[in-house]
């Protein structure tokens, strides 16, 4: 058990549990060496006693920290302490898609454009990479304030993939996501990961999954057989060409899907172009099935033929007495065969156990060795130490930045200096990048996102934390979202993975007046995503004011702003086009 306080491998201080799953229980920790918050996933259960799920576990997830891409989260460092196996991640502050689709029960296009967009961006670096995520679902999708999309979990999706069918936790939450080759059985590819998207896509535009039933054979027997259900069907507004990249997507037959996130991506950035407004339904080149009836009704015709052959082998005759004898001269051949052949299989057995039990150690055993100390070597200085000592360089090595080792020469390795390994350990050097510095600015008066965008770009940890104004102070000099203070004093130098925070006001937001101040209803609707305000729309037909005035509102202007409160317009409209039925077109639930 993990407690508040406690060090993993003497180096990640845990401050507090952030959440538990079937697979790992997820903790931020504070990073002693890189002075950083970070994840820590720690593997539970059986998990953590299954060598080759461990195995597997550290290669994907080391594989994993390859990978550099905003739209992912990157992954520092994999390990194990005292029997627990971890994973080291970038800390996010932001919500998973699942949890915004609570809250709103569906999104408009846009914004689902641009959050597969963001996913597709992020796979596309892994797929280059032959990287497959294996399990991409809104729980592994991050969701910043700024609205940056991360993908998580890349390791132990992969390492995840060969145990999942048989942890019914797990795969309730993955299959409705699963790809029919892999509901099938057979091994995952790029195009895997491009049906997960698909099905993604259709539930944030439509708050529901395509396909349902009460138990995971169920549904995955309904990703194998059954049609993706047309989402213009449900919502006709849906563009055409949205429609068909979730059909091509989510095709059954994986030749009629995308070759990658990269081709999908690019197919993504179009679909809403005024050129594509009228595109017909995309139809497949390939058959969706690799199977049909008629194929499944020889293979039973044959194997009909071939039990109704062996029964006609049997030989028939008048002297049945004469038969007997040859069959019983025959089972007795037969059965000093089979003696024989257990036999054998008899002493082969104990051969084998044989090697294993005293063979095998023997062979394998191999002295433990204290991993040398060679920071600040140079990279063949230290090759040399290190395989002095017994031990093997990894052809992968990592760069980070250090303010008292010479660019170019050794920083680290991992496992650490000084722990005890077999002798073949493969050791990992990590490089310096030299010191790698960020003079500070003075970032008063501008828009935090901007100011954060900037500042991350460089590899710098960004906090944005609201500040309250003083009793004196009148909130009507400040701006919403505009930095007034900084933990960094301007002309100060920061290191990659430092952190800075950037304070704005905690103002009370309140309700403008749209009828005085002439507002759109396209504003209003702006206003009400903004704050989380649940907006009606309702149309009266006038002569007194040009159609699509705003003319009346529920709530007074200048009254607080609270989020979830309801809120509705009346907007004026030409007599005869008018409705009894209120819009919700702008109505975020």
């Amino acid at each position: 058990m993990i407690m508040k306080g406690q060090k993993i491998s003497d180096r990640y201080q845990i401050i507090k549990s952030i959440g538990e799953g079937g697979m790992a229980n997820v903790y931020l920790a504070y990073d002693t060496i890189l002075d950083r918050n970070v994840a820590v996933k720690v593997l539970r259960g059986d998990l953590a006693t299954d060598e080759k799920f461990v195995r597997r576990f550290q290669r994907e997830a080391l594989s994993a920290s390859s990978l550099s891409n905003p739209n992912i989260v990157e992954v520092y460092d994999v390990g194990e302490d005292n029997g627990e196996y971890y994973i080291v991640m970038e800390y996010v502050e932001g919500k998973h898609l699942k949890n915004l689709l609570k809250k709103r029960g569906k999104l408009t296009v846009p914004e689902v454009i641009d959050i597969v967009l963001q996913i597709t961006n992020g796979l596309s670096v892994a797929h280059d990479s032959y990287i497959i995520h294996r399990d991409i679902k809104p729980q592994n999708i991050l969701i910043l304030d700024n609205g940056l999309v991360k993908i998580t979990d890349f390791g132990i999706a992969v390492a995840m993939n060969a145990t999942q069918l048989t942890q019914t936790n797990s795969v309730m939450g993955s299959v409705h996501y699963l790809p029919p080759e892999q509901a099938s059985g057979k091994g995952a590819t790029l195009q895997s990961d491009i049906y997960s998207i698909g099905i993604l896509m259709y539930e944030l535009l439509t708050g529901k999954l395509p396909f349902k039933g009460d138990n995971a054979v169920e549904i995955a027997l309904k990703h194998l057989k059954e049609p993706m259900p047309s989402i213009r069907d449900e919502m006709p507004e849906i563009p055409q060409s949205v429609e068909n990249i979730i059909l091509k997507a989510t095709a059954k037959n994986p030749k009629n899907r995308y070759a990658d996130a990269r081709e999908m991506h690019e197919d993504l950035k179009t679909c809403l172009d005024e050129s594509r407004k009228n595109e017909l339904k995309i139809t497949f080149k390939y058959p969706e099935h690799d199977y049909d009836d008629t194929k499944l009704l020889k293979t039973v015709k044959v194997n009909e033929k071939k039990e109704k052959k062996k029964d006609e082998e049997i030989p028939k005759s008048k002297d049945g007495e004469e038969m007997k004898k040859k069959a019983k001269k025959n089972d007795s051949v037969s059965q000093n065969k089979l003696i024989i052949i257990l036999a054998s299989i008899f002493v082969g057995l104990i051969v084998i156990i044989t090697t294993i039990v005293v063979l095998i150690p023997y062979l394998t055993s191999a002295r433990q060795e204290e991993v040398p100390d060679v920071s600040g070597y140079t990279v063949n200085e230290a090759i040399n130490a290190l395989q002095n000592a017994g031990f093997i360089v990894a052809d992968e090595q990592r760069e980070e930045a250090s303010e008292t080792v010479p660019e170019g020469n050794v920083t680290k390795t991992s496992p650490a200096a000084g722990s005890i390994r077999k002798e073949g350990t493969e050791i990992i050097l990590y490089i310096s990048l030299g010191d790698i510095t960020v003079e500070i600015e003075d970032y008063t008066g501008q828009n935090y996102n901007e100011v954060k965008g900037r500042l991350e770009a460089l590899n710098l940890q960004v906090i944005i934390e609201r500040q309250d104004l003083e009793e004196d102070e009148d909130p009507s000099d400040y701006e919403e979202g505009i930095v007034i203070d900084q933990s960094v004093e301007p002309g100060e130098r920061l290191s990659e993975g430092d952190r800075i925070t950037l304070y704005i006001p905690n103002l009370t937001n309140h309700y403008p007046d749209f009828v005085v101040d002439e507002y759109t209803v396209a504003e209003v609707e702006e206003f009400a995503e903004d704050y989380g305000i649940n907006l009606t729309i309702n149309y009266e037909e006038t002569t007194e004011y040009e159609p699509g005035t705003i003319i009346r509102q529920s709530r007074a202007a200048g009254t607080t702003v609270v989020e979830g409160a309801r809120l509705t317009i009346t907007v004026a409209a030409e007599p005869g086009e008018g409705t009894d039925e209120p819009s919700t077109d702008g109505e975020l639930e």
